[in-house]
C-alpha cells in the first residue's frame, strides 16, 4: 500500500469520527489505568460495569489499598481472571503510592514497571491519558493492519513499528482509536462489513464481503 492511500484512509476515518476515544469509562489517568488493566479477556461493557461499582467507593491508589484485596475482588468478580487482576491492582497501587506519590507516571519505563502493565497497556495510557502518539496494537488493530495491507506484520510488535512509520504524522495521535473502532464495528473478524466501509475502495483485502 502506498502512502497516498494510507493518508486518504486516515482522512476518511477522521472525517467519519473527528474525536475518537476509548469506550472504557474513566475520568482520571488512574481510573483509565485500572480499566485497561481489567480489560484483558473482558469486554469494555463488562469492565465499565465493574469499574462503576469500584470507583464509586475507591478511585485512587490509596483508596484501593484501604479497600483491600478481598474488597477489590468483590467489586470486580464479574470479570474473567478477577483474582489475578485484583492482586495486580493492589501491587500496582502499592508502587504508585510508594514511588509516584499516588499519581500515574507518564513515562513508558515507569508504567511498564507496574504489575500487570505491559507495552500495550502503557501505550494506551500514554496515548489516551497523556496525548502521546503511541499505538497499542490489540487484536482489532492487528487484524485491520494486516487485512487492509495498511501495515502488515507477523506479530503485534512488527505491526506497531510499521504503523509508527507509515501513519501520517497529523493522524498519529488518534490512529489507535480509529483502527480499534474500525476493527470492532466494521472490519470484524468473521464477517467484515465491506459494503458499509468508508475505506472499502482503498482496502487491499482480496476476499471482501458484501452481504
Amino acid at each position: 500500500m502506498n502512502n497516498e492511500k494510507r493518508r486518504e484512509i486516515f482522512r476518511r476515518l477522521q472525517e467519519a469520527n473527528p474525536e475518537p476515544t476509548t469506550e472504557l469509562s474513566w475520568s482520571t489517568p488512574f481510573e483509565l489505568l485500572v480499566a485497561v488493566a481489567l480489560s484483558a479477556q473482558s469486554t469494555d461493557v463488562g469492565v465499565n460495569k465493574a469499574t462503576a461499582r469500584l470507583f464509586a467507593i475507591a478511585n485512587t491508589p490509596q483508596a484501593l489499598l484501604e479497600l483491600g484485596l478481598e474488597g477489590v475482588k468483590e467489586q470486580i468478580r464479574t470479570l474473567g481472571l478477577y483474582n489475578n487482576k485484583a492482586k495486580n491492582l493492589i501491587k500496582m497501587c502499592e508502587l504508585l503510592v510508594r514511588d509516584h506519590g499516588g499519581e500515574v507516571p507518564n513515562s513508558r519505563t515507569a508504567l511498564e514497571a507496574l504489575p500487570g502493565v505491559g507495552r500495550k497497556t502503557a501505550n494506551v495510557i500514554l496515548n489516551t491519558a497523556f496525548g502521546e502518539p503511541t499505538i497499542a496494537v490489540d487484536t482489532h488493530i492487528f487484524r485491520v493492519a494486516n487485512r487492509t495491507h495498511l501495515a502488515p506484520g507477523k506479530n503485534v510488535d512488527q505491526v506497531e513499528r510499521k504503523l509508527l512509520r507509515v501513519v501520517p504524522t497529523p493522524y498519529r495521535r488518534d490512529a489507535h482509536h480509529w483502527l480499534i473502532l474500525h476493527g470492532r464495528y466494521t472490519c470484524m473478524a468473521r464477517k467484515p462489513r465491506c459494503g458499509s466501509c468508508v475505506i472499502e475502495d482503498l482496502c487491499e483485502y482480496r476476499e471482501k464481503v458484501y452481504s
